[in-house]
This record gives structure tokens, C-alpha cells and sequence, in this order.
């Protein structure tokens, strides 16, 4: 309602000065939509429906690591009443993947269309000559063994737990392989430790990695994030049923041959087999198996980045989403 009321007064300044948008557009999920409608009754809005939570079958409760109360579900509850307040305010939505729009209340489903917001292809893609410099002064190449998994926070809803157990087996199997891992400490998504404990702290404890070559980048520049995908020969990402990060389709741009969590959205970008493989989320062992399997056999295996690169440039290309968005723009105002 802060956030909703802030908005609101913000929409009152520009009002009093004269202006009036076209059209606006708005994440539906924390409370900015609220009062649109109390300063702009007329001008057409569109909502981004991110994630409608549930209490069974997403990200809540999905792994018994993590148990779940009855709070955590009074708080969901509560979060979603802002969307559907705000749903009932909107002309038009969209959501990124089908998933994500099918977790919404069915009544509000004909008002919310799929658009994913797509990469630039054009910058992303392979670099076969790539090189990264690690802070050690460690370079790798793509003609090396190089894991890699990212995250904005390294967190239990990204699987970094998971991950950590496998990577102590990546060790153990592959002598020559160095594992790089981007991302924050910070838990972004999902119950935080308690005393500003992180969960890379916590797992190092936990597992026996070769630390010479398990490297912790944490948050990177963006052109590092690019350069660790362009030289990376297995790229994991694993996540609990929840909003697909974009760092994934990137990776597949990237030309990665990507080793995904079999949970939706994952399962609706990646076919096992055809432009990436598929894990048991709760696996180590079935990670590290995909790993062995990709490193053992590269050139077998390059067939699924370029297939991931394809399909990422068919179905996810940024200039067709601008098109996308456009077209639902110029609809939702009556030009069409």
C-alpha cells in the first residue's frame, strides 16, 4: 500500500504539470498498480504478472530442506491479494512463459497474454576464442574444463545446496576441471540464515571441494557474465518452481550446453536430449553424472548448444519481443 500510495503521489506532480501518458505499464506484485486508476481513470494499463504464489505445488515447500508454517502461507495469501486487486485495474498483462501465467486465477487468464522480454542475440552469443581471467590470474579458455552456475544470490530457490553436493563429486571425477560460480551472498528469494550467515559459507562446511579450483566470483560486471558463458563447457542451472531467470536463456544463447533442473518453467525452454539436459533438481549425483557425460564427450554433446542457440534466437530474441510488446501496446490502445 506504501509503495501503491507513493506511486500515486508521483502520478499527482506529473498530472499537476500537464502530463498524461498514452499508455503505462506495471509490475502488478508489490503494490504500484494499487491507485493508477484514482489519478488516471482513463489511460490504458498494463500489468506484468511476474508470479501468483500458492501453497503447494511452486516454490513453497517444494524442497523438505525447507519446511513451511502456516505464517508462510498467510504471507503468500496476502501478497496475491495485491495482484488481484490490481488484475481487476488493468486493460492487459502478460506474463514471461506459460507457466507463469497459468499459476494466475483462471477468471484472469484471458487478460493476460505471453511475452517473453527475450536477449539481444546479437551481443550474446559464442565466442570460441574467448578467454576469462580469474582473480587468481587463472585464465580459461573454452578448450578447457569449465562448470559454470550463476545466480544473482546463491540460494536454496536456485539450488546452490544442491549444486555445492555436486560439485564435491565434479571434483572428485574431473582433476582438470575448474568450476566458476557468480553470484551474491545475499539470499534474494526464500528464507534467509539467521546472523547474516550466507549459504556459500554454510555449504563449504557442509562439503571437501578443491578450493585451487572452485572459484567464487561473486557479483560480476555484466561483460564478465558473458565471458564466463562464452568459455564454458557445462553450464548448471537449477531452480525451484518459480520465475525462470533470464541468465538461463543467456547461457543457451551463449551456445552453453546447459544441464537444467526438471522443473517447470525449465521443462517448457529446455527438451532433454534436443538443447540441453535435464536433472532431478534433488540429484547431486544425477548433476554430476550430466557433467561427466558433457566434459567426457564435448564433441558429442555440442550438438544441444547449438540446438540451445537456435531455438533461443527463434523463440527468444529481444527484437521480436519488442515487436511482441508493441503489437499488444498498439492493441490495448485501440490503433489497430
Amino acid at each position: 500500500m506504501l509503495n501503491g500510495q507513493g506511486v500515486a503521489r508521483k502520478l499527482l506532480e506529473l498530472k499537476k504539470k500537464g502530463f498524461k501518458p498514452d499508455i503505462a505499464f506495471v509490475h502488478i506484485g508489490w503494490g504500484e498498480a494499487l491507485y493508477f486508476r484514482d489519478v488516471y481513470p482513463d489511460v490504458p494499463l498494463i500489468g506484468y504478472c511476474e508470479f501468483y504464489y500458492h501453497g503447494d505445488g511452486t516454490d513453497l515447500g517444494f524442497d523438505p530442506e525447507f519446511p513451511v508454517d502456516l505464517d508462510d502461507h498467510m504471507r503468500i495469501r496476502t501478497w496475491n491479494m495485491t495482484q488481484l486487486a490490481s488484475l481487476t485495474s488493468v486493460n492487459a498483462a502478460v506474463s514471461p512463459t506459460r507457466w507463469q501465467r497459468s499459476l494466475y486465477p483462471e477468471e484472469f487468464r484471458g487478460k493476460i497474454e505471453v511475452i517473453h522480454e527475450g536477449v539481444d542475440t546479437e551481443v550474446v552469443k559464442p565466442d570460441p576464442r574467448q578467454m576469462l581471467t580469474l582473480p587468481d590470474g587463472t585464465v580459461l579458455t573454452k578448450e578447457m574444463e569449465v562448470v559454470t552456475y550463476t545466480a544473482r544470490g546463491l540460494e536454496p530457490y536456485r539450488g546452490f545446496h544442491v549444486f555445492m553436493r555436486a560439485v564435491e563429486e565434479i571434483c572428485r571425477r574431473r582433476p582438470h576441471c575448474h568450476i566458476v560460480i557468480t553470484g551474491g551472498d545475499e539470499a534474494r528469494y526464500g528464507k534467509r540464515l539467521p546472523e547474516n550467515q550466507s549459504y556459500r559459507e554454510k555449504m563449504l562446511k557442509e562439503v571437501s571441494i578443491d578450493e585451487r579450483r572452485v572459484h567464487f566470483m561473486g557479483l560480476v560486471p555484466y561483460d564478465t557474465h558473458l565471458r564466463t558463458l562464452q568459455v564454458s563447457s557445462a553450464h548448471v542451472y537449477l531452480t525451484v518452481p518459480f520465475v525462470l531467470s533470464w541468465s538461463m536463456i543467456e547461457a543457451m544463447a551463449a551456445g552453453c550446453v546447459v544441464i537444467g533442473s526438471a522443473t517447470p518453467p525449465v521443462e517448457e525452454v529446455i527438451e532433454d536430449g534436443h538443447n540441453g539436459l535435464l536433472v532431478d533438481f534433488f540429484s547431486p549425483k544425477e548433476i554430476a553424472d550430466r557433467v561427466d557425460e558433457v566434459l567426457e564427450h564435448p564433441g558429442r554433446m555440442a550438438h544441444l548448444g547449438e540446438a540451445a542457440r537456435r531455438d533461443v534466437a527463434e523463440r527468444y530474441n529481444v527484437k521480436d519481443k519488442i515487436g511482441e510488446y508493441q503489437r499488444l501496446w498498439e492493441d490495448v490502445m485501440g490503433k489497430r
